[in-house]
């Protein structure tokens, strides 16, 4: 959600803006622009709606030369999608801005600079940091401090870079509740968003931490914490490597990502079982004398991540003996809960970043948690270097908006919790070993379920010109049949919902007919039968049924059911393999509908605001 890249350099920078910015667009946005102080110090600046491809054919025509700069990919929070509104925005031709995040007190601090006599050329909040910077510098002779109390004035969260056309070669930084990463070279420094967007000029990367300003040039690179105290923060040398077009032989992102599963699941289950138990470093040094004790475990998540959270619910309470709840992190942060004796908070989040899910394990560690594990993908994140624990769930970089890999392999982190905690609570060997035999066999039961790519495509055609859809699953497919839902509004923008299937007639039977497909996820596990029981249910009222089972379930296909047999597995990995159908589905049904499949209309990859 929204991208920064900033460069100062003894080399022209505005390709490498340009780049960074083409690599950040996963995370989703709606203009982009860049700001380069040339050598007559002069900024300029071009802006554009709509890709990052625009704003460089723009720039093609009216070439930027300069050697400091900022750049950023915006998705709109205040003000509508305009070329006035995208970033940098500049005050007084002299100081520029780019900014992540949401300043909550923006309309008060408008209108304060209004009376001062400024002009405002946006509807965005970020203008008035651009404006407040520019009327404190007239009071501070350096720009460090004029940015510092700028931003002493600001409520809500921000990631901002600051250019000076008086100051050649220096970047002010400051970040409050929005990721930055410093990148770090031999003559030039780099500011961004993510690391992702500076890999091709650098493999060094500072971590800025909550409250942190620094101040950048081309040689040196110092870093202040909140109380404005000169720190050090720990140099990071990353072997990541990112190809922007890297999509081989499949047409989107979000297609090879599916496809990567099996290796991915490979990868997040490698080293980690030894001698049929949890090995005692996969959720860090000294997990296992802290889930030794613990007797409840509260997750806290967003969008996909919740889902896979309400499927760890049932392994945790099931198999090892810990109560659980389950709440949304933008929910969770603003009720009074009680926290249960020795109780653990799980957060889980693709990025690390996600503002809420943040949030909230921050507010753990005032309520008494006995501990926090996160489980993630990015080992740099603030998720992970703010929790106790961490589980690195090994899936890759993934680009599409729209998560594939990341929540699969979620789930296989929160299965091995399951194990880790359930062998202290009396969970029997044999049952751990068939939790351990039924995760070996998950990579191959992906690369079966990936086969049932042409059955689903060749069905795709029947969504062209439906708009709303049901889907249906029990136990833990419930959660499953939620993410299904999830994943066919995001990508194909049709209203998708998800219902535990024994509430069909709790009301929404009163939305079955011909034009609301039904989408049924049916293993072969105790709950079948009544689930055949609520799929008669949907048969009797005219309902088009599309049906996800076990081959040994014995559905019979008709005109108004279309039965997708899949693999066979064992229950416990079941939700996972169920998962890919359906991805399968969404994908196909998307590329019919002709909707930008790896970066949907609204969304964003990582949503760095509340």
């Amino acid at each position: 959600m929204c991208g920064i890249v900033g460069a100062t350099s003894e080399r022209r920078i505005s390709e490498i803006l340009l780049e960074g910015l083409k690599r950040l667009e996963y995370r989703g946005y709606d203009s982009a622009g860049l700001a380069v102080l040339n050598d007559q110090g002069v900024i300029e600046s071009v802006r554009r709606t709509g890709k990052v491809q625009a704003l460089k054919d723009a720039v093609g025509e009216h070439p930027l030369s300069g050697t400091t700069g900022i750049a950023h990919t915006r998705w709109a929070t205040h003000g509508g999608v305009t070329e006035a509104n995208a970033h940098p925005h500049i005050s007084d031709d002299c100081i520029a801005v780019v900014h992540n995040g949401i300043i909550e007190n923006h309309e008060k601090l408008r209108e304060q600079l209004k009376g001062l006599g400024y002009t405002f050329a946006s509807d965005t909040d970020t203008e008035v940091i651009c404006h407040l910077v520019h009327h404190e510098r007239k009071t501070h002779d350096d720009l460090f401090e004029a940015v510092q109390a700028a931003i002493k004035q600001l409520e809500g969260a921000y990631g901002t870079v600051v250019m000076d056309c008086r100051e050649p070669g220096r970047l002010v930084v400051a970040r409050s509740g929005s990721p930055l990463v410093i990148g770090l070279g031999i003559g030039e420094n780099f500011i961004a968003s993510d690391q992702l967007a500076l890999l091709p000029v650098t493999h060094k990367f500072m971590y800025l931490e909550e409250g942190d300003m620094a101040d950048i040039n081309r040689t040196e690179v110092k870093v202040y914490d909140a109380k404005g105290t000169r720190v050090e923060r720990d140099i990071h040398e990353s072997d990541g490597n990112y190809d922007a077009g890297g999509k081989g032989e499949y047409r989107h992102f979000m297609l090879k990502e599916i496809h990567e599963q099996p290796s991915a699941v490979r990868n997040a289950l490698e080293g980690r079982i030894v001698d049929g138990h949890v090995a005692d470093d996969v959720f860090g040094n000294g997990s296992l004398e802290l889930l030794k004790d613990i007797e409840h475990v509260q997750i806290v998540a967003c969008g996909t991540s919740y889902h896979a959270g309400m499927v760890a619910r049932y392994w945790l309470e099931s198999m090892a003996g810990v109560s659980c709840n389950v709440e949304i992190a933008s929910e969770f942060r603003y009720r009074t809960s009680h926290v249960h004796r020795n109780s653990l908070l799980v957060t889980i989040s693709q990025s690390g970043e996600t503002a809420d899910t943040l949030a909230a394990l921050r507010l753990s560690k005032e309520l008494g948690y006995k501990g926090s594990l996160t489980i993630c993908n990015v080992s740099t994140s603030s998720m992970v270097r703010e929790s106790d624990l961490a589980y690195m769930t090994r899936a890759g970089t993934e680009i599409g908006v729209a998560s594939t890999k990341a929540f699969t392999t979620q789930l296989v982190g929160l299965l091995m919790l399951t194990l880790a905690i359930g062998q202290f609570r009396g969970m029997s060997a044999e049952q751990q070993e068939t939790v351990i035999k039924s995760l070996k066999t998950l990579p191959a039961k992906l690369e079966e379920a990936l086969l049932l790519s042409d059955a689903i495509e060749a069905l795709a055609p029947e969504f062209a010109d439906k708009f709303h859809s049901l889907f249906l699953g029990r136990g833990t497919q419930y959660p499953i049949a939620m993410e299904g839902a999830l994943k066919l509004k995001e990508i194909s923008y049709i209203h998708a919902e998800a219902y535990a299937a024994g509430e069909l007639k709790h009301g929404p039977l009163a939305l079955i007919d011909a034009d609301m497909p039904v989408i049924v996820v049916a293993p072969n596990d105790e709950l079948l039968e009544k689930l055949k029981s609520n799929v008669e249910e949907v048969r009797a009222r005219g309902g088009i049924m599309y049906v996800f089972a076990d081959k040994d379930a014995h559905f019979k296909g008709d005109n108004s059911m279309r039965v997708i047999n899949v693999t066979h597995c064992d229950e416990l990995i079941a939700p996972i393999v169920y998962t890919i159908p359906l991805q399968l589905l969404s994908y196909f049904v998307a590329i019919i509908k002709g909707t930008d499949v790896d970066q949907p209309r609204n969304l964003a990859k990582s949503v760095t605001v509340e």
